[in-house]
């Protein structure tokens, strides 16, 4: 999800730098949005993993 955030935010610079503002702005608010539900599902991750704890060794 990361990689698809940074893609619409490489193609909002490239609209940007050529004149598209529509363009631009569409990219660039998708790219923010992509990039807050990939850090809201880091952290979800992460209190998962806390809470789970290791797995005892076998």
């Amino acid at each position: 999800m990361l990689g698809w955030a940074l893609t619409f935010f490489i193609i909002a610079i490239i609209a940007g730098v050529f004149g598209f503002g529509g363009v631009a702005s569409a990219a660039t608010g998708i790219a923010q949005i992509l990039f807050f539900i990939f850090l809201a599902l880091l952290v979800i991750s992460l209190i998962a993993h806390a809470v789970r704890g290791r797995p005892p060794p076998v």
